[in-house]
């Protein structure tokens, strides 16, 4: 319930002041398990994918974020879960794995931290492991903004990516990963203009 509200009140503040343009969206499944993969340049990186996606996403949130009681409390009801920054988290890989089994979307950012130039940087493997563990489909995106307020901001969601065939050809969970990064990259460069 929260969260639905906390989508519509974002909504109304970030279409008009962010100037918000989405293209792609009906590339996000609607039914069955989803991981969108997006760069990340900013804190608000979360909140835009939360509004502009078709569906309720769950993120991996920094575990210092869930320390105090009302920010933790928060972040839980709009669907965010610990992660240790730094560590194959066993209690964030499988809290991941099982939205996923639930047929649920999960939000990750493959290259774990804010890139400080705008660009797509170089992926980790935590997505390729949800990636290869699961039946998801998995949805590039690209988020282009400098978060000015009233610049345009734009949101680009690719096409599935074909996972199967990384798994044929017994990928790494790290090629997994930076082949998604690849697709975001992809992205980023049609629509940066």
């Amino acid at each position: 319930m929260l969260y639905h509200v906390a989508k519509f009140i974002i909504s109304i503040l970030f279409y008009p002041f962010y100037r918000i343009k989405v293209t792609g969206k009906h590339h996000i499944p609607k039914k069955g398990p989803v991981i969108i993969c997006t760069n990340h340049t900013s804190n608000l990186d979360p909140p835009v994918v939360g509004i502009t996606a078709s569906r309720t996403v769950h993120f991996m949130a920094k575990e210092e974020l869930f320390q105090g009681k009302f920010l933790g409390g928060l972040l839980s009801r709009v669907h965010a879960f610990p992660v240790k920054r730094g560590l194959a988290d066993r209690n964030a890989l499988r809290g991941g794995l099982k939205i996923l089994e639930e047929e649920g979307t999960l939000g990750l950012f493959p290259e774990g931290t804010r890139s400080k130039d705008g660009k797509p940087g170089k992926a980790l493997p935590g997505v390729g492991f949800f990636a290869l563990r699961s039946q998801a489909e998995v949805v590039p995106c690209v988020i282009i903004s400098n978060y000015k307020l009233f610049r345009r901001t734009k949101v680009i969601y690719g096409k599935p990516m074909d996972v199967e065939v990384y798994r044929k050809n017994k990928a790494s969970a790290k090629d997994m990963s930076e082949g998604i990064m690849e697709e975001i990259r992809n992205l980023y460069e049609i629509h940066k203009n």
